[in-house]
């Protein structure tokens, strides 16, 4: 069996048009060469692809079937010589994101959504470590780009561009202590607190911790779960108390020093000695123009569900 993109093509473009006549003027050829290259087809796959006993040539059961399986071919061919097109180009085949939660997954998923449109043949990876695990990852080459919250202390190796600010709210469940009070230090120090973990011992991790007692969880999702079911009180991202399947059974309470949600400051880094490919360019520069969305909803006061 002997297959080429010509007959394919002659294929679905004659299945397309209704006739092979209409298919050779779209492909701008002879209808003989249409005609010829169906018929060869056919007698490759040892299928009758059309029934030509109507004024029409209409597609039999193989055919159909067997154009499905064809369109598939030539879009991977489509996808093929965009691949080598963008690598002629110098677009990078590959690249890898490093996320902190800290970042609203609706912008990132924007952002995305239009990366994919410029950038079709590029394979990305998005992975989402915590706070100072974003910037190893980009250091040891482990990631092209990083979004992280603001690092106190960055490697001299890394660049980084400011882009705003995530506030972030205290939670609690409804029957938790801290709910029915206006809240001071010294009662957050009563409670276990549920704080993100690194994989790696820094004081990083200890910047908003406050309770004498502490569970680390790798994950702000986890954590509203955890929350929810009274094993402890959080600082969390509005987005993720908004945005949790458990934000209906949570609450804010009031806090005695501040009537502001904490904020804190995102940053996205890269290293300064790796040239950075025309994707991953793209995509520093489109990261950088994202302003970050304020909350919906100031936070309600102490019983309210959190918003």
């Amino acid at each position: 069996m002997s297959l080429s993109l010509e007959q394919l093509q002659a294929f679905a473009a004659a299945a397309e048009c209704g006739s092979f006549s209409a298919a050779a003027r779209r492909l701008g050829k002879a209808q003989s060469v249409v005609s010829a290259a169906v018929a060869n087809l056919e007698i490759d796959l040892g299928n009758q692809l059309f029934d030509r006993s109507g004024r029409y040539p209409t597609l039999t059961a193989a055919g159909e079937r067997l154009l499905a399986e064809a369109r598939v071919i030539l879009e991977r061919c489509e996808h093929f010589r965009g691949v080598a097109k963008s690598l002629g180009e110098g677009v990078e085949s590959r690249l890898v994101l490093a996320v902190d939660e800290l970042y609203p997954e609706e912008t990132l998923g924007v952002m995305l959504e239009e990366f994919s449109a410029c950038f079709p043949a590029v394979e990305l990876e998005l992975l989402f470590p915590l706070m100072e695990d974003v910037s190893r990852l980009v250091l040891q080459g482990n990631a092209d780009l990083g979004l992280m919250w603001r690092q106190e202390v960055l490697p001299p190796e890394l660049g980084f561009r400011a882009l705003g600010w995530v506030p972030m709210q205290i939670i609690c469940a409804p029957d938790h202590p801290l709910a029915d009070q206006r809240v001071g230090w010294e009662e957050l120090k009563r409670y276990r607190q549920l704080m993100v973990a690194t994989r790696s011992d820094s004081e990083e991790k200890m910047r908003l911790r406050v309770a004498a007692e502490v569970w680390w969880v790798e994950s702000q999702w986890v954590i509203v779960e955890l929350v929810k079911r009274r094993l402890g009180w959080a600082f969390v991202p509005w987005h993720v108390a908004a945005n949790s399947p458990a934000a209906a059974q949570l609450v804010s309470p009031v806090l005695e020093f501040d009537d502001q949600d904490w904020p804190v400051a995102m940053e996205l880094v890269w290293h300064k000695q790796r040239p950075l490919g025309k994707a991953a360019t793209w995509l520093k520069e489109r990261v950088s123009k994202q302003p970050l969305p304020r909350p919906q909803s100031r936070r309600p006061a102490s019983g309210g569900a959190a918003t």
